[in-house]
Parts: C-alpha cells; sequence; structure tokens
C-alpha cells in the first residue's frame, strides 16, 4: 500500500500555458541572479554588493510565493471548499505563516 506524499499531490486544475511561462521566466531571473552571486563571491567582490543582491533574490522569491499563493487560492482552495473541505483553511493558513 502506497501513502501519498504530501511533496508529490498534483493540482486538479491545470495551470494554464501563460501562467507556467510566467513562473517559469520568475525562476529563470532568480537562478540568474544566484548565478550572479557566486560570480561575485569568486571576484571577491565587496560584501556590501552582494548583501544588496542576495536581498533582490529574496524579494524576488518572496514574490514568486506571493503569485503562487495567489493561484493556490483562486484554484485548490476554492475547488476544496466548494466540496466541502473545510481543513484546507488549516493548511492555507500554515503556508501562509511559512511564507511570511
Amino acid at each position: 500500500m502506497s501513502e501519498e506524499k504530501e511533496c508529490c499531490r498534483m493540482k486538479n486544475t491545470p495551470r494554464q500555458p501563460e501562467t507556467i511561462k510566467s513562473l517559469q521566466n520568475r525562476i529563470s531571473r532568480l537562478s540568474g541572479q544566484l548565478n550572479g552571486i557566486g560570480k561575485m563571491i569568486d571576484e571577491n567582490r565587496y560584501c556590501g554588493d552582494i548583501l544588496i543582491q542576495i536581498a533582490a533574490v529574496e524579494q524576488a522569491l518572496q514574490n514568486l510565493g506571493y503569485v503562487i499563493l495567489q493561484e493556490h487560492m483562486n484554484t485548490c482552495v476554492k475547488e476544496e471548499v466548494m466540496e466541502g473541505n473545510e481543513t484546507i483553511m488549516d493548511e492555507t493558513m500554515d503556508l501562509i505563516r511559512r511564507l511570511k
């Protein structure tokens, strides 16, 4: 008997192709920013400049999280509430706390 792991659940409502593209673009920019930070470290750049870039990455990652949270609320949570699953609200509040 196999248990479904929380990390492996799938959305009921598929993401729109334009949404996927937008999310992938954000992730690509984040990856580029992280690679840039690595290069700055390799080049022995000034700590303050590196910290500014780290703050930018943190903000971009936070913004990505908010975009995903909004999608989660508009699709997954809405669907679960309509199906009578009120425990989804506890899960959502936990996700919001983790994102903060």
